[in-house]
């Protein structure tokens, strides 16, 4: 007889997405340990979550996290190194933004594990 914890793993590991999770190569496993390792910090999750809106420039992201805008730009480097926040020019302003919605995805899936019990 089948336990539902084995059924619900069995489950699991049928989903491509799942299969590609247990057989994940060192290069990929490095890559998504760096992501993590991006997203741990409590500062840019806050800035991310002040930008998952609109779009905002740097001075605007510093005021509204009581921050210095020097601070707030090394964030924005990390953030955007990582390809979680993409920048736009408009003549000598920055206006930076989500990159795309797995970004959106990961900070909503993080939050509802986070949030339940």
């Amino acid at each position: 007889m089948t336990t539902a914890a084995e059924a619900e793993h069995t489950n699991h590991a049928a989903h491509p997405i799942h299969a590609a999770l247990h057989q994940m190569d060192d290069i990929t496993s490095e890559r998504l340990a760096d992501l993590f390792k991006v997203l741990g910090d409590p500062t840019r999750i806050r800035l991310l979550s002040k930008i998952l809106a609109s779009e905002m420039r740097v001075g605007d992201i510093a005021t509204a996290l009581g921050m210095g805008q020097s601070a707030i730009s090394h964030q924005l480097r990390v953030l955007r190194e990582a390809r979680l926040v993409k920048v736009r020019r408009d003549g000598k302003e920055a206006w930076y933004s989500l990159n795309d919605d797995h970004v959106v995805t990961l900070m909503r899936q993080g939050l509802d594990h986070v949030s339940h019990g």
